[in-house]
């Protein structure tokens, strides 16, 4: 299991968690070439692991991400039924982390992971481009449509990689709880940023 210092994460779920900021730190060295800044970053553990599995698609963080998930999740003694990864938010990516991650802890907990509970109906712009954070839920209203009889009276743990704002994370929520009615929902994410941004 890899060091984590968890934080938890306030919203419209029963309980949410991300195991530890994404960042230590980071450094500003000078621009390069082109004018764009250059910045050293130092990672969290598992803030580097995941780095390294969105960015890098190396595969071999998987395994030790989801067992110090695992791990956190049976510590906690969320009575859960169902693991519902967060859609995509560019669908055309080649390898998608996020659903990776909630098999793999599923099996791990011997729970079920169902990555088509949540649908996202439309393509919207990328949220790290949008700094206020009404704008960016304003952005994901009606970006979601949930499949009701998947989700009707279960408790859901809903994963995502890694929480800057909340909006993402709050608008699968409120689906859940709305219009799936699911029982209870809960939230974890692999890591938080310290910006909001």
């Amino acid at each position: 299991m890899v060091d984590i210092n968890p934080i938890q994460l306030t919203g419209p779920w029963d309980e949410g968690f991300a195991p530890d900021f994404h960042t230590v730190g980071s450094q500003y060295l000078g621009d390069d070439a082109y004018g764009f800044p250059q910045f050293e970053t130092t990672r969290t553990p598992i803030g580097e692991l995941l780095y390294r599995l969105k960015y890098g698609s190396d595969k071999s963080t998987v395994e030790a991400l989801c067992q110090t998930a695992a791990e956190f999740i049976e510590g906690r003694s969320w009575d859960l039924n169902l693991i519902v990864p967060v859609p995509p938010s560019r669908s055309g990516r080649r390898f998608q982390p996020v659903p990776v991650l909630a098999k793999e802890i599923g099996r791990l907990l011997g729970w079920q992971s169902c990555p088509d509970c949540i649908i996202k109906t439309r393509e919207t712009d990328e949220l790290k481009a949008i700094y206020d954070y009404q704008k960016r839920l304003d952005q994901l209203t009606g970006a979601y449509s949930v499949i009701t009889d998947k989700v009707m009276n279960e408790n859901v743990l809903i994963i995502d990689d890694l929480y800057r704002s909340g909006a993402t994370l709050e608008a699968v929520a409120n689906v859940l709880q709305n219009v799936g009615r699911a029982r209870k929902v809960f939230a974890l994410t692999f890591s938080r940023t310290r910006s909001k941004r």
